[in-house]
């Protein structure tokens, strides 16, 4: 008997969050018992709405361009659902006699689709829910990397190194520059900035993770020591780093739907404004803060094409896994080997991923906790990919 497929994205975007979307339309179209292919408008909110798309009439090469087209193209929110919506969410499956549902995300995402799973299994009607991990900020626990990471952390990686040559360059104007990632509870975009660097002297000298409190006094060395050895400083730090006590540097008290501290330009404040504030109180230089929020969830420009092709494969995967019988799993990535890189697909229960984040291990960070370790760089680039190679002059005096 044909039924039919339900996806939906939610939360916030990657740049490959539309390949993962592609890869279960694809795989769930070459499928003899699903009929119809439906798209969830606006995340768990058009489920809750009944907001649907007929995503089986789109025509084949949107879907294939999905794979290369940024953001969330069926449209996002950040809606969480509760005991009291699961009777009506039941009701709307039953409905449009929905038995394979697949949800895109990250945490919250994948604690939505366990909701839905779980009560259908209890209340009696057969349905395979399948979760497809998504984040740049890398915390799903259970995966070696989740796909968007490679591609935001390689927008990072970038723009650190770019923004860092332009401190060195300037720096008897600007003294520093700090440039803040989004990532509320691991550090693992802050710290991809440290592929690009090859010297000493190369940005970033500073790394701030979330997994580390935040020692004004330490940084204030560290800062210091620095600036007399390069003439400029290059800061890099998560927006969720704390300290010790747990308060937020970037002093933000506003919260999400989810208690979630909000940080950036949504909490109204951010950790980078306060350790320029601190820097320029102390010191009296001048310098910049980069905060770009939502740009490397969508840097299509930058896109690492692996990272384009996990994705579209956990999609592909979460159906078959579906079609055989199989529910209440998020796809992951399993690393076989780094040089050649290699991996498997595996999967993970939908509750662990809901309860658990990943943070960075303490073996990627150095002991100073302001920098990583050659380990990290074994971890990272194999995702990211090379970087271009730029000069500095010689400088020879005139004789």
């Amino acid at each position: 008997m044909k039924c039919n497929a339900m996806i939906a994205q939610a939360g916030g975007p990657t740049t490959v969050i539309n390949s993962s979307l592609s890869g279960i339309i694809t795989q769930c179209l070459k499928e003899n018992n699903i009929e119809n292919v439906y798209g969830c408008h606006w995340g768990l909110l058009g489920l809750i709405n009944e907001d649907f798309v007929d995503l089986g009439q789109e025509d084949k090469s949107i879907i294939e361009g999905l794979k290369y087209t940024p953001s969330s193209a069926l449209g996002s929110s950040r809606y969480k659902l509760s005991e009291k919506d699961m009777p009506k969410v039941l009701e709307i499956l039953k409905k449009y006699n929905v038995h394979y549902f697949f949800g895109i995300g990250g945490n919250d995402t994948m604690l939505g689709v366990y909701q839905v799973e779980k009560y259908c299994r209890e209340h009696g009607y057969e349905l395979y829910g399948m979760g497809c991990p998504k984040t740049v900020d890398n915390d799903l626990f259970g995966t070696d990397h989740t796909p968007g990471f490679p591609t935001a952390a390689r927008f990072v990686a970038l723009s650190v190194l770019q923004a860092g040559i332009l401190a060195r360059d300037m720096q008897k104007v600007d003294q520093f520059v700090i440039y803040q990632t989004i990532g509320r509870d691991a550090g693992w975009l802050a710290a991809s900035a440290f592929a690009v660097k090859s010297a000493e002297c190369d940005p970033p000298h500073i790394i701030l993770l979330p997994e580390v409190p935040f020692d004004e006094e330490k940084f204030f060395v560290k800062f210091e020591e620095t600036y007399r050895k390069f003439g400029f400083v290059s800061i890099i730090c998560g927006e969720g780093i704390v300290y010790a006590d747990g308060t937020p540097v970037s002093a933000s008290k506003t919260k999400d739907n989810f208690s979630n501290v909000e940080f950036g330009a949504m909490g109204g404040t951010s950790a980078a404004m306060m350790l320029h504030r601190m820097l320029t109180n102390k010191y009296g230089y001048r310098g910049e803060f980069q905060v770009p929020e939502s740009l490397p969830m969508c840097s299509a420009d930058r896109a690492v094409q692996n990272d384009i092709d996990e994705a579209f494969l956990l999609g592909q995967e979460a159906v078959k896994f579906a079609i055989n019988k199989t529910s209440g799993l998020m796809t992951t990535i399993e690393r076989i080997s780094s040089t050649p890189y290699r991996i498997k697909i595996g999967t993970i229960p939908l509750d662990k991923v809901a309860a658990k984040t990943k943070p960075v291990p303490k073996e990627f960070i150095a002991e100073d906790g302001m920098m990583m370790t050659e380990s990290f760089n074994e971890y990272i680039k194999p995702l990211i990919g090379e970087f271009p190679k730029y000069v500095k002059l010689n400088f020879y005096p005139v004789k």
